[in-house]
């Protein structure tokens, strides 16, 4: 029996151990928060690089700290070079809707259930018992096979920016497991800012919006929105319920509305999703601000701010009708998702995310939206933007990846693909996103009831032992 087919089989008799060490890194609720002595990410993202990095030691390798701020786990090689797997260690905030607790790390019906199972702790913990078990197995790799540890993927990336400043060698060639199978040789461009309005000073009776804030990330479809509607007078209240209840009979939609002393409280429940396929998901912002439209708002400059949101924003999720709907034929139509919106009575925030094509930049979104903005007197700050990237179909990297994936998939006729997500593979040159979402599988990260099969996490790890292993002996 080859050396492969020897990890395979050991992969495969590790299926209980793998779930449980990701169950015990799920527990961890490695959401980024703010910095604690020398834990730049807070706490609980600390404790979720220790463990790593405390298992790859346990295991027989070198592992490297840039200062807490991301490292790296490396199977040496007997030869220059190394071939990279990049993972990330954060996780986005747990959100609404779980039927079971989001950090429990539960293994249940064969599955592994907890906020990353599938970004990226799932596929983190499978790709080390890929490197594990060819170690195990007598394999010596050529180029270094080195897992890297990312912590602030799902924010700002200034932990990666750290540890490439500060390592001494960077992969030669690689790829991120946070995507989707098969290889995805371009990422389309990413870039968030902020559309923001301040009201016209009003000082008379009426109805007015006192806050509303909706969704919790930029990159996520925004799940629960709550607005706070407050009349001195409180007499058109029951008018007000009569449209909400109208409204949710015809949307069928979850929506809530009480009064809360004085006030009108009305509550929101949409479905999450990742920014980059917000068709999946309901925007609750978006399902808000259409109720919103219905009820009018003794200052104009908050129905002008509803009413420019419904009109150029609304349910569009391709920017169109906010003049930005460019395409391309490689990666197809513009992204346009409303993450988060703040309100009171004095100025409002829309976070938008934008996913926009390969050939295009990031001025060609912001000239296309100016027009509306400025009709509304709207003004925007400009947020981060990551440039897209595409390696061509026929280049090495790509052309190995995905016979691998073929061979072990059996899906002899996929291509590579251009996705709207943003990875690690955009901070180092000739790196891509590989897996780890199988085709016809449903996207459940950054969802409630995120989870990950044991079988999965098998095959992952045998996807991937196969990968490095090809990179590592490429012909130079």
């Amino acid at each position: 029996m080859g050396l492969l087919e020897n990890v395979n089989d050991k992969i495969a008799q590790s299926r209980t151990e793998m779930m449980t060490s990701l169950s015990e890194l799920i527990s961890v609720p490695s959401v980024v928060s703010d910095a604690k002595g020398d834990m730049p990410f807070g706490e609980n993202v600390h404790r979720a690089f220790k463990f790593m990095l405390e298992m790859g030691e346990d295991a027989g390798f070198e592992t490297y700290n840039a200062g807490n701020h991301g490292g790296h786990i490396d199977f040496r090689g007997n030869a220059d070079g190394i071939v990279g797997i990049v993972g990330h260690l954060d996780v986005v905030p747990e959100g609404d809707g779980w039927d079971m607790e989001p950090y429990g790390g539960e293994i249940k019906d064969g599955y592994v259930h907890g906020r990353g199972a599938t970004d990226d702790k799932g596929p983190v913990i499978a790709s080390f018992y890929a490197m594990k078990t060819l170690r195990e197995c007598g394999y010596v790799p050529s180029r270094t096979i080195r897992l890297i540890l990312g912590l602030d993927e799902e924010t700002d990336w200034k932990g990666m920016d750290y540890y490439l400043a500060h390592v001494d060698s960077v992969p030669d060639m690689g790829f991120t497991p946070d995507a989707d199978f098969p290889a995805i040789h371009g990422e389309m461009g990413i870039m968030v800012f902020d559309i923001v309005k301040k009201f016209d000073a009003f000082g008379g009776k009426g109805l007015e919006l006192s806050s509303l804030k909706g969704g919790t990330a930029a990159n996520s479809v925004a799940d629960l929105a709550r607005a706070v509607l407050h009349d001195s007078s409180g007499a058109g209240y029951d008018k007000i319920k009569d449209i909400v209840e109208d409204f949710r009979k015809e949307r069928n939609d979850d929506i809530k509305c009480r009064k809360i002393g004085k006030s009108l409280e009305i509550v929101i429940r949409g479905i999450s999703a990742h920014g980059a396929t917000p068709e999946q998901g309901k925007n609750a912002v978006s399902v808000m601000m259409d109720l919103l439209g219905r009820v009018n708002f003794a200052n104009e400059s908050v129905n002008d701010l509803i009413g420019f949101y419904n009109d150029h924003i609304g349910y569009d999720l391709h920017g169109e009708r906010i003049g930005c709907g460019i395409s391309d034929s490689r990666s197809g139509r513009l992204v346009f998702n409303v993450g988060m919106m703040e309100a009171d009575r004095k100025t409002a925030k829309i976070t938008v995310n934008v996913r926009y094509p390969v050939t295009a930049d990031d001025e060609q979104v912001y000239e296309g939206i100016m027009g509306v903005l400025d009709e509304y007197d709207l003004g925007i700050v400009k947020g981060k933007t990551q440039e897209p990237i595409y390696i061509p179909a026929d280049d090495p990297l790509i052309k190995t990846l995905m016979d691998v994936y073929r061979r072990h998939a059996g899906d002899v006729g996929s291509e590579p693909v251009v996705i709207g997500g943003g990875t690690y593979a955009r901070a180092m040159d000739n790196t891509v996103a590989f897996g780890a979402r199988f085709p016809g599988e449903p996207e459940l990260a950054h969802q409630s009831n995120e989870r990950i099969s044991g079988d999965d996490m098998v095959k992952l790890a045998q996807i991937y032992a196969e990968a490095v292993y090809r990179l590592s002996e490429m012909e130079r």
